[in-house]
């Protein structure tokens, strides 16, 4: 099924087209987590976590021990979809050319000599940052206007990335020798931090039976790369209510621990709390929820099920919580059971 929106990006012009595009959206969302768990045994939310950071048009950071297939998992969705898929294999000595692109000398048939730019492996659509907080801070720090201004600056010039485009980085929270945390500034361009969690005891037996062969089935493609976009701007047009905007907003205020209302557990283990794109995050992934229950209209439970993945990253622990090493979801459980939702607002206004 075909989403009615045009090339620049214009919503349905009326409530039936709207809920006729939702349903082509609900579609296409289903045919690939089908495709994908055909590869993926079990991780139901690592997977829809996933796809509605690619629909977003954000980016996700996958931590989780290894082993657990977080790279095989990003193979596949590159494989589902019909876009470009490039990888980087972070290493202490990988430098920003190696990621980037460089300029090299060539010449023309006629012996003249030139400088030419050699796109590196940025320039994909899928672009898979496999162990990040291997590469030094020089390195992390050439994929900040990558991912936030999606184009490359070499000297004078100006290289934009192809649309669209969006990176899945992983890393491991385990080993902690050779590696270079992320600084804030750069977890601050994640859409997402999703945890990857230990398959079950029947998760285990199904991927012994399916890997005990030598033969993969192949991953169909499931969507072109033109109706990935025009998803993706679908999206956007889905309506949030000014009060479940400042419900947003409030969850977002609620992690600073300076705030006069923000829970005990923040002012007590929270240096700095979420910028204002963990409320874009919040606002973009809730959009996706209520479309996959094929509401035309954002809900306070979509916000408060996209919290933990879009905020979990953002909480700067102080001394003291890192020293009794708390959770940040714990953090969060805590915002959202003391922010009041805006039906609960509105009734405190009224009595």
């Amino acid at each position: 099924m075909t989403i009615a929106t045009d090339s620049a990006g214009q919503p349905p012009a009326t409530p039936q087209e709207m809920e006729q595009a939702i349903a082509g959206f609900c579609e296409c969302f289903d045919e690939l987590r089908t495709e994908i768990k055909r590869a993926i045994v079990g991780q139901d939310t690592l997977i829809d976590d996933c796809l509605t950071v690619i629909f977003s048009q954000g980016h996700a950071l996958l931590e989780g021990v290894p082993g657990l297939g977080k790279t095989y998992l990003v193979r596949t969705i590159s494989d589902a979809l019909d876009v470009s898929f490039g990888r980087v294999q972070c290493t202490p000595d990988l430098m920003p050319a190696d990621i980037l692109g460089t300029q090299i000398i060539t010449e023309d048939e006629n012996g003249r000599r030139g400088f030419v730019f050699q796109k590196g492996p940025v320039f994909h659509s899928l672009l898979l940052v496999d162990e990040i907080n291997r590469a030094t801070p020089k390195t992390q720090a050439a994929l900040l206007e990558v991912m936030q201004e999606r184009r490359v600056t070499t000297g004078s010039e100006t290289h934009h990335l192809p649309e669209p485009f969006f990176v899945l980085a992983t890393q491991n929270p385990l080993e902690m020798e050779g590696t270079y945390p992320l600084p804030e500034a750069q977890l601050d361009r994640f859409l997402y931090k999703i945890r990857v969690s230990f398959p079950s005891a029947d998760d285990l037996v199904e991927i012994s039976n399916r890997t005990s062969g030598f033969d993969e089935k192949p991953i169909r493609r499931v969507t072109t790369r033109e109706k990935l976009v025009q998803m993706q701007r679908l999206v956007t047009h889905v309506p949030v209510a000014d009060p479940l905007l400042r419900y947003a907003a409030a969850l977002v205020l609620a992690t600073h621990s300076d705030m006069e209302d923000s829970p005990e557990s923040v002012k007590r283990f929270v240096s700095y709390g979420a910028s204002p794109r963990g409320m874009q995050a919040l606002i973009r992934g809730a959009r996706i929820r209520s479309v996959l229950d094929q509401r035309t209209c954002v809900s306070a439970d979509d916000l408060r099920s996209v919290a933990y993945p879009a905020l979990r990253h953002r909480l700067v622990l102080n001394f003291d919580g890192q020293a009794e090493s708390v959770d940040t979801d714990q953090i969060i459980e805590e915002i959202i059971a003391h922010v009041p939702a805006p039906a609960e607002q509105q009734t405190a206004g009224v009595a």
